[in-house]
């Protein structure tokens, strides 16, 4: 009796290891292995730019690693800037343009003589718990802080014939919760006007011709995530037709702290998650996935004439993925 008690628990002990391997793999992310470790060399001919989000961390975990990481891409491509996708501060947004964060959190973490250039940022929810126009203000402190407004666009000639639009969003007053918990933790939502940002991109990417249109905000329109449905179904709703409609090549947003690539049916729009430049998260797919990885790290978009490249890179450097569009 005893070897059958001992065969039965042992049984229901493989058994219960086999389940848990079954549902591990339905809930992990196909981490497809890079067949391309490196960024290629051609990209020192394109146009070149780095995205990091999520980075606020006062260089613990991993984010002064990968600052230096991103110091050694930028001088072995050449970028001509870094798109900031919001939460640059975490926890409480920052005071003032005098907050000891700015130092904390990126002039001292992001020191690599390659990025001192022009970074454009976007606000993030966690700039919304503290003081929003600080952060535009903080452009007339530091030389690399280039941020005009809370939404713009930029222009820029692309190899010989090309050119690229790219067209900074600020989404958290897109989102109805942040509305709702104005009062009491994202005060600078409440001032303002979300019709007035819609028909402003709708009325950009109407007027725009340019060869290619990435667009660039801190919320993603879709993604995995156990952070509230429903701010991504109010972007679905009032981003998403317009990014349709106008023939937009690529979304670019953070906030999830994870590397994600998703194409929905029926529509021809590349949506990206740039993983966190610091701390990241678990994921796994949903419909429409075609790659997802919880590892840390930044992107590099590399543009030419004939193609649109977007690589994902690890915190060793690593190019994990690349999400291209060809014309």
């Amino acid at each position: 009796m005893k070897n059958v008690r001992f065969l039965l628990r042992n049984i229901r002990f493989f058994s219960a290891l086999l389940l848990a391997g079954i549902i591990m793999c339905g809930w992990s992310c196909r981490q497809t292995t890079a067949s391309q470790n490196t960024l290629p060399e051609s990209l020192e001919d394109n146009f070149n730019f780095i995205v990091a989000n999520d980075l606020g961390r006062n260089g613990y975990y991993d984010q002064k690693p990968i600052a230096e990481q991103m110091g050694g891409t930028a001088g072995k491509i050449g970028i001509e800037f870094v798109a900031a996708a919001g939460d640059v501060h975490h926890f409480e947004g920052v005071a003032s343009v005098n907050d000891p964060l700015w130092n904390t959190n990126y002039e001292y973490i992001y020191s690599h003589p390659e990025l001192m250039l022009d970074w454009y940022p976007v606000l993030g929810n966690h700039e919304y718990r503290g003081n929003t126009q600080a952060v535009l203000d903080y452009s007339g402190v530091s030389r690399r802080w280039d941020m005009p407004a809370r939404y713009y666009a930029k222009s820029f000639e692309v190899g010989d014939s090309s050119t690229l639009k790219v067209v900074f969003i600020d989404t958290t007053p897109l989102i109805d919760k942040y509305h709702k918990e104005s009062e009491e933790s994202y005060r600078d939502v409440a001032s303002q006007d979300m019709d007035a940002q819609i028909h402003w991109i709708d009325s950009v990417l109407n007027a725009s011709n340019e060869t290619w249109k990435i667009v660039i905000g801190h919320h993603p329109v879709y993604a995995q995530t156990p952070k509230d449905e429903e701010e991504r179904e109010d972007l679905q709703e009032r981003l998403d037709p317009l990014f349709r409609k106008y023939g937009v090549d690529m979304y670019i947003a953070g906030h999830i702290h994870n590397f994600q690539h998703i194409k929905k049916a029926g529509s021809n729009v590349d949506y990206v998650v740039n993983s966190s430049a610091s701390l990241s998260r678990p994921v796994s797919e949903i419909e429409g996935t075609q790659f997802c990885s919880s590892e840390p790290g930044y992107s590099v978009v590399s543009v030419s004439d004939k193609d649109l490249n977007l690589y994902m890179i690890d915190k060793d450097g690593n190019v994990l993925y690349t999400v291209t569009r060809v014309k």
